[in-house]
């Protein structure tokens, strides 16, 4: 028993102990703080990605719209990344954008980009040749405001879809085309025929020519000059 009892006992290293504790309090606050790091950065990228892009007048912007019909029916038949598209311009100091959505309206930039499904939008400018028809162009374009939008997408002026007003736009400022027209029976319609009958209220309008988001960024006259998540 002496033998035993005169084993020196070991007493609690306060350091230790104080160690222990500070893992513990880690592993219960400090665990969930670091997991939240990715989260926020993921939550963060297409709000740093909007602050990123330098916006200039003239600048045509697109992006695919929230899942409806209409929308897919557009994306499927043009087998495009876009649906919609708008022109930038500085208006009393803030940048809009001009579009045809619910009608011809303008927008606050940052409120258009935030719109795009996953957030993503793309930015294709003008080339410097054509920058000196900028203005025309956009003041063409405030000629449409207030008209509505044309579910049907015909290329007269009473109604209004999105890439048509940039198309009009342009040609009444330059004297040229930007972009090919396709015709509507060359596209992929046939997957989305009960949604083009119903807006068209009949037959699909196959010799309908149109001039499409796609088409529209396809043009030789525009340069793409930022994209984020689309």
């Amino acid at each position: 028993m002496m033998l035993f009892d005169s084993i020196p006992q070991k007493t609690p290293d306060p350091v230790k102990r104080r160690s222990g504790k500070v893992w513990q309090r880690w592993l219960i606050f400090g665990s969930p703080a670091l997991l939240a790091l990715p989260i926020a950065f993921i939550l963060l990228r297409p709000v740093v990605a909007r602050l990123r892009y330098v916006p200039r007048e003239g600048d045509v912007v697109f992006q695919s719209l929230p899942h409806n019909p209409l929308v897919n029916a557009i994306k499927g038949a043009t087998n495009s990344r876009f649906s919609h598209c708008g022109i930038v311009a500085a208006e009393n100091g803030r940048w809009v954008v001009y579009e045809a959505y619910r009608n011809v309206e303008r927008t606050p930039l940052l409120t258009w980009l935030a719109r795009g499904r996953n957030d993503g939008f793309a930015v294709y400018r003008l080339r410097e040749p054509q920058q000196h028809f900028v203005p025309a162009t956009l003041a063409a374009v405030r000629t449409y405001l207030g008209r509505p939008y044309d579910v049907r997408y015909r290329m007269d002026d009473e109604k209004i879809y999105c890439s048509e007003l940039i198309y009009k736009a342009y040609e009444t400022a330059s004297g040229q085309p930007l972009g090919k027209l396709d015709r509507f029976g060359d596209l992929r319609w046939a997957p989305f025929r009960a949604t083009v009958e119903r807006y068209e209220g009949g037959p699909p309008p196959l010799d309908r020519l149109m001039i499409t988001p796609r088409r529209l960024a396809e043009a030789p006259e525009l340069e793409p000059v930022y994209r984020f998540g689309i």
